[in-house]
């Protein structure tokens, strides 16, 4: 793995432009949800095991994380806490990368072993993120 940090070529995707959309699209999206009193997702793996899934307590996890309450947002699911700390590390990045035109921050992948790594550690941290959240079952 390797990192870079390079103007966008001619005709390159601006991943962090795309991305902060997203983000902030989504975030739009899922405030205008809960502020108009649209119920809440039903999980049917829950519904039928009584045992979380995967990402249970990702609503709640979310709406405490922007409430402030960042120890209650952990608590309720620690993978998606630390996704919502990335995603905004990630749109200060993009934001300032935007507003200043500076060069891209970018991450290749240069052999099969990188990669299978990148690919363990992420199936590695979903088992222990569901570990975690089996062993608190009755909080859901």
């Amino acid at each position: 793995m390797r990192f870079s940090v390079r103007r966008l070529a001619p005709g390159e995707l601006d991943h962090e432009l795309i991305w902060l959309g997203a983000s902030l699209v989504s975030l739009a999206l899922a405030a205008t949800w809960l502020t108009i009193g649209l119920p809440w997702p039903r999980c049917a793996f829950h519904d039928l095991t009584r045992l979380p899934c995967l990402t249970c307590g990702m609503t709640r996890c979310g709406i405490q994380f922007f409430q402030g309450h960042f120890l209650a947002a952990f608590k309720w699911n620690p993978l998606i806490f630390t996704a919502l700390c990335g995603v905004i590390v990630f749109d200060v990045y993009a934001l300032a990368t935007l507003v200043m035109r500076s060069p891209r921050l970018r991450i290749h992948f240069l052999n099969d072993r990188s990669k299978r790594f990148l690919r363990v550690s992420v199936i590695s941290a979903l088992a222990l993120n569901w570990a975690y959240l089996l062993l608190h079952w009755r909080n859901f």
